[in-house]
């Protein structure tokens, strides 16, 4: 079974995140493949981890409880991250 790709796009920020603007992107190919152009974070991919083969068959996000449309589905990141120097 050849799997779908699921481009995965920030569309909002609370706080600061030293990784991440609104509008970055990223694909999972196959799922399993990554493709990006920038760097990626840890806590994105280990927030999507739990969800990201059930969308990339094709799974509605609706029945997943990730969104009320079919096409789209949303997934907050874990952490939210203090930059400032010599805090963490």
């Amino acid at each position: 079974m050849k799997l779908g790709i699921l481009i995965i796009t920030v569309v909002e920020i609370i706080g600061n995140c030293p990784v991440y603007k609104i509008g970055d992107s990223f694909q999972i190919i196959d799922g399993f493949k990554l493709r990006f152009q920038k760097n990626l974070c840890m806590h994105s991919i280990s927030s999507i981890m739990p969800y990201y083969i059930a969308l990339s068959r094709g799974i509605d996000p609706k029945e997943l409880g990730l969104s009320k449309q079919e096409d789209r589905a949303y997934i907050q990141c874990l952490t939210l991250v203090n930059t400032q120097e010599g805090e963490q």
